[in-house]
């Protein structure tokens, strides 16, 4: 029963997902496929490529600091106000002695204008506006380090969770060993009780062995589904298809134990770069206390009838402008600025420190998973000879059934260990390859 406890408290560390193992749909499947269609399918290298292209659709918006604005309209009206009825008939160029009748001045009938307008306003020199537009295309490099973090990231998702596929092929593996082996200790009982030789609770304590293995198969074909329905949703892919591994798990423990975190590492330069474009905003702010200066334009046509350009006339002009005092709202905003500058700044140096530190665990997790490796080969060998000996003088009645099965399971759990400890080993070198990994972008 010890056996019931271990193996389960093992297997239990398979499990990404709660669903049964009902598929039945199989496909081989090789990392570089797996990684392949997450990194193109995946929803969140689709989100980050979606922040991409709003970063560099916000940057496209910035061209307007170069190129003209241009508005036509059409505009009625209708008046008995003098003023403003004398002015219709001027821009109408429509103006007559007798409209001087002061009378007809002061007391002007209902007077209408129909104006066709075009204006254009050109910026000439907006220096606030050049360092924003810098700022806008620092963040589009911002958002496509970003992505290429998250295909890493994701990538190191996908060989966790391949690795998990294997482990639980594995699992399957020394059950089913381990049930073929209790079988024909069941066999060799149940003879021997008929024969009247041995107890019956002998034959009892095999069939409960037996059960329990079969229940624990069980559940490890099931942690084969559930690491297949993991992998199909890192790729993108339809659950409810049961994944082969067709690469197997290597054993190599050499590394580079002289591995350290690149600087320019993708999320590093993210944040690298989000430090300078804060740098040129604040930049940006403090041009805008300096003068502007910009161009405009009109050109207009006037009737007193719908549908008609009778007059017409134009408008050019610069307009040098200045604000010398805005209420110290700049200079607070350049304050806010600094500050989430220096923000960023401290992000960047604590992410560096807290990679430094995974960096040391990664590798201090390899050196434990090499040495634990060894260590269960030599104890796979001397648990599988200890059986061998057993079942020699459990043939010869010397040993009684409990011991057999003990030695049946202590087999088990040593090439669960190995397993667990190459999967370890895997497992953190891929984590020292995405936390070493550098970019040449």
């Amino acid at each position: 029963m010890g056996y019931t406890k271990q193996l389960v408290g093992l297997l239990g560390m398979l499990a990404c997902l709660s669903q049964p193992f009902a598929q039945t749909n199989t496909s081989p499947l090789s990392l570089a496929d797996a990684i392949s269609k997450a990194t193109q399918n995946n929803r969140a290298v689709n989100l980050s490529k979606l922040d991409e292209q709003i970063a560099s659709s916000n940057y496209k918006q910035t061209e307007a600091i170069y190129l003209p604005q241009v508005g036509l309209s059409y505009t009625a009206m209708s008046t008995n106000n003098p003023l403003n009825a004398f002015g219709f008939k001027l821009q109408q160029k429509s103006i007559s002695q007798a409209d001087f009748n002061p009378d007809l001045l002061n007391h002007p009938n209902g007077t209408p204008d129909f104006t066709t307008k075009i204006e254009v306003q050109q910026p000439l020199i907006n220096m606030d506006m050049l360092y924003m537009r810098k700022g806008a295309a620092m963040q589009t490099e911002v958002y496509q380090y970003k992505t290429k973090r998250t295909k890493e990231y994701l990538t190191f998702q996908v060989q966790k969770a391949y690795l998990q596929l294997q482990l639980a092929y594995n699992a399957v593996k020394v059950l089913e060993d381990a049930l073929q082996t209790t079988k024909a200790v069941y066999t060799f009982t149940n003879n021997h009780y008929k024969q009247g030789l041995i107890q019956k609770s002998d034959v009892l304590n095999v069939q409960v062995q037996i059960n329990t293995v079969e229940s624990n198969l069980a559940k490890a074909k099931s942690n084969i589904g559930n690491a297949s329905d993991y992998l199909s949703l890192l790729m993108g892919q339809q659950t409810g298809i049961i994944y082969t591994a067709t690469d197997n798990t290597t054993m190599d423990t050499d590394t580079d134990s002289t591995a350290t975190i690149a600087s320019n590492r993708s999320d590093f330069m993210a944040m690298q770069k989000a430090i300078e474009a804060s740098d040129i905003m604040i930049k940006s702010s403090k041009m805008s206390e300096l003068p502007k200066l910009n161009a405009f334009g009109s050109y207009q046509l006037n009737d007193s009838r719908m549908l008609g350009f009778g007059a017409n006339a134009y408008l050019v002009g610069a307009q040098l402008s200045w604000d010398i005092f805005k209420g110290n709202i700049t200079k607070n905003s350049i304050a806010t600025q600094t500050l989430e500058r220096n923000r960023l700044a401290e992000e960047l140096t604590q992410q560096k420190e807290q990679s430094n530190l995974e960096l040391s665990k990664a590798k201090r997790d390899i050196s434990d998973a090499t040495t634990e490796i060894a260590t269960q080969k030599i104890a796979i060998a001397q648990a599988e000879e200890s059986l061998r000996i057993l079942q020699n003088r459990y043939e010869q009645g010397l040993v009684n059934t409990t011991d057999v099965l003990m030695a049946t399971t202590q087999v088990s759990q040593q090439k669960f260990a190995m397993a667990q400890a190459v999967f370890n080993l895997n497992v953190a070198k891929s984590y020292l390859q995405f936390l070493t990994t550098s970019t040449n972008k």
